[in-house]
């Protein structure tokens, strides 16, 4: 709670958002790219804000109350990359200032640097909805960010992501991961239990036949999939033409289309974890024991390991003790 109350007061001093300790602190923070999927992240919020606002405020209040933030770079020329971080921008800016679900109303906050430096918070009202947006994230913020954390989110389509290791450093941490079975999440999950990993999405292996099936039409959307996306064009989120970013998802195959990175084909099952994490957050001793089996099953990442076993296998060296 310390390290969450210090995050806050540095969102609040950065962003001038206030953002509450009590909710699940929900951090997405790497790279802006389309394979890791901020794309797929941001989608799911504007679903559940969606829900949220066609639901009753007496069931309102059974929701678990969730700050999502999104942090990272984009390259300036990557097109895509940078209207992902216009949405998440965007949709931030109506969820704060919607008084069906928010309890209090937040000023709209969009930062940058010269290099295109961003990240976005979501918060949820009382039982409901918040979203903020962290600046120029780097290695210092991290320093904050990910002690702050609760869940973290490492959502790469399968077999893309080469070496990451921020997941272990959120796991170090006490923080728990909904992701796919890529990059480290494979031996993190093995190291502390299947049952304190939230899992989802296609395996790399099936990867090939699923954008196979894609390319032959066989692919069929989840309606919560196809209401995200409407809920985008519809303008819910400002002007801004997304018909480009959309069409990525979108046909069977082509340059910058038939999705590729199959956010479609999760997007299902990466909802379906989410509310996983909303009930487990609820039961907050479930919660605690196994953010602490988490962390101390993550012992085999730490860098005295790492080094000893490459001495070993890769470099053929010998210890040298020191007198």
């Amino acid at each position: 709670m310390a390290n969450k109350q210090r995050l806050a007061q540095y969102i609040l001093r950065v962003t001038g958002v206030s953002i509450d300790p009590n909710s699940l602190f929900d951090i997405q923070v790497k790279r802006i790219h389309e394979y890791k999927r901020q794309l797929l992240n941001i989608l799911g919020a504007i679903y559940r804000y969606k829900k949220l606002k066609e639901t009753s405020p007496e069931l309102r209040k059974n929701s678990t109350s969730r700050t999502i933030m999104i942090g990272g770079k984009a390259f300036a020329t990557y097109t895509n990359a940078k209207r992902i971080v216009k949405l998440v921008n965007d949709v931030g800016a109506v969820v704060n200032n919607d008084p069906e679900v928010n309890s209090y109303l937040k000023k709209p906050t969009v930062l940058h640097n010269t290099f295109v430096s961003y990240a976005l918070l979501f918060s949820k009202a009382t039982s409901g909805i918040d979203v903020v947006f962290v600046p120029n994230y780097n290695v210092s913020v991290a320093e904050m960010l990910i002690p702050g954390s609760e869940l973290s989110q490492h959502i790469s389509t399968a077999g893309m992501e080469a070496s990451g290791t921020s997941n272990m450093k959120f796991a170090l941490n006490g923080c728990l991961i909904i992701g796919t079975l890529d990059g480290a999440n494979v031996e993190i999950r093995e190291e502390i239990g299947e049952e304190n990993f939230f899992l989802f999405g296609a395996r790399a292996d099936e990867v090939p036949q699923l954008r196979k099936d894609r390319e032959n039409g066989l692919f069929k959307p989840d309606p919560r999939f196809e209401e995200a996306k409407q809920f985008i064009r519809s303008g819910a989120f400002g002007s801004y033409d997304y018909n480009p970013l959309l069409d990525s998802l979108e046909g069977n195959s082509g340059y910058g289309r038939g999705d590729y990175f199959l956010v479609g084909h999760d997007f299902p099952d990466y909802m379906d974890a989410q509310a996983r994490v909303d009930e487990a957050y609820k039961d907050r001793k479930k919660w605690l024991k196994m953010s602490i089996l988490s962390t101390a099953g993550s012992g085999k990442f730490s860098s005295d390991r790492t080094i000893a076993q490459y001495a070993k296998e890769i470099w053929n060296i010998e210890e040298c003790r020191v007198p």
